[in-house]
């Protein structure tokens, strides 16, 4: 089987050649230039050759021509953090422009993507990264995103109309970029965060429509999408039927676990690799032995073997190489 074939018969349920895989990673410092993104991205890609590519912006890009500021200060995911928001007051999400997201940060995710998946020519799915309007939200104006959700839900609906509408916009031109779909995350689907009625107004609304657009109007183009849960104690049955192919959590520091979840939801999980404890400090034997448990869990189907969030930036090649050997060993 090809990438394709191999991705397309686990979302299906049908008996693959060897279980997918794939990891992802941030390239701190460097994603902020997208040439140095592309270059990083096809340079992990033909040395790993995975099953899929999850295409890695940074995770700020999607406030910062909003007007908030970002760095890298070591994270050991080689995530940035928020320096300067870019709203303060309920009274802003009203005033939010809607932007162009051919030019600027936006602009440039899109280009860094074009340029790698040009070069890819389609030899694996690309996943171009998209936060929910929420998470958006969040990390634009920060935790009082939070207090304004519940003294100031118009003021906040008002903003996460905008917001939805630019991230549609954006990933329209990621469609037209060579993306063959979404990696959909969500930091605030978890009950640590909200209510589950509370995310059912604020976020899975929003979330939907994003998905509405894109496969309404380039449903030729949108090929697999996967769902990110993000943090512990996740609304999974809630979001298990958003319309994607994948969905992706922590399964090895919170419930469900890949076993647990089998059956609840109608395409693959991707999980199974803790992805800074054990794949950056546990040994190879440690590595290999969580992988082959992650296919046991599943009985090798409906399975791609991956991260349950990005991988840490020092994960070390032995251990990488031991999660997709144990992949391309399995029956």
């Amino acid at each position: 089987m090809d990438h394709w074939q191999r991705i397309e018969a686990a979302i299906a349920g049908a008996e693959t050649d060897r279980v997918p895989v794939a990891l992802w990673r941030h390239f701190p410092v460097d994603d902020q230039d997208p040439g140095k993104l592309a270059a990083h991205t096809l340079a992990w890609q033909r040395a790993w050759d995975f099953d899929l590519v999850k295409f890695m912006p940074s995770g700020t890009y999607g406030i910062e021509d909003w007007g908030a500021k970002t760095a890298f200060e070591g994270a050991e995911n080689g995530a940035r953090v928020v320096t300067q928001v870019g709203l303060q007051g309920p009274e802003g999400w009203a005033r939010l422009p809607r932007l162009d997201v051919r030019k600027g940060v936006y602009g440039a995710q899109n280009a860094a993507l074009a340029a790698a998946a040009k070069e890819l020519k389609g030899s694996a799915p690309i996943l171009q990264t998209v936060f929910s309007p929420l998470t958006t939200a969040r990390k634009l104006a920060g935790e009082p995103t939070l207090q304004h959700l519940r003294q100031h839900p118009e003021a906040l609906e008002a903003g996460l109309k905008t917001i939805t509408e630019v991230t549609i916009a954006f990933g329209e031109e990621a469609l037209k970029a060579g993306a063959h779909g979404f990696f959909f995350a969500t930091q605030l689907a978890t009950t640590d965060v909200l209510a589950p009625a509370e995310y059912e107004r604020f976020g899975k609304r929003w979330d939907l429509e994003f998905f509405a657009a894109l496969k309404g109007k380039m449903q030729d183009r949108t090929r697999i999408d996967m769902l990110h849960l993000h943090g512990l104690n996740p609304m999974f049955d809630e979001l298990a039927g958003y319309p994607v192919d994948l969905v992706n959590w922590h399964d090895r520091l919170t419930t469900p676990t890949l076993g647990m979840a089998a059956g609840r939801f109608k395409g693959a999980l991707v999980g199974g690799v803790e992805e800074l404890g054990l794949l950056v400090k546990g040994s190879e034997a440690q590595v290999r032995a969580q992988a082959r448990d992650a296919i046991e869990q599943t009985g090798g189907r409906r399975l791609l073997l991956g991260p349950g969030c990005v991988a840490g930036i020092a994960a070390p090649e032995h251990n990488i190489r031991a999660v997709i050997e144990e992949a391309r060993k399995s029956p």
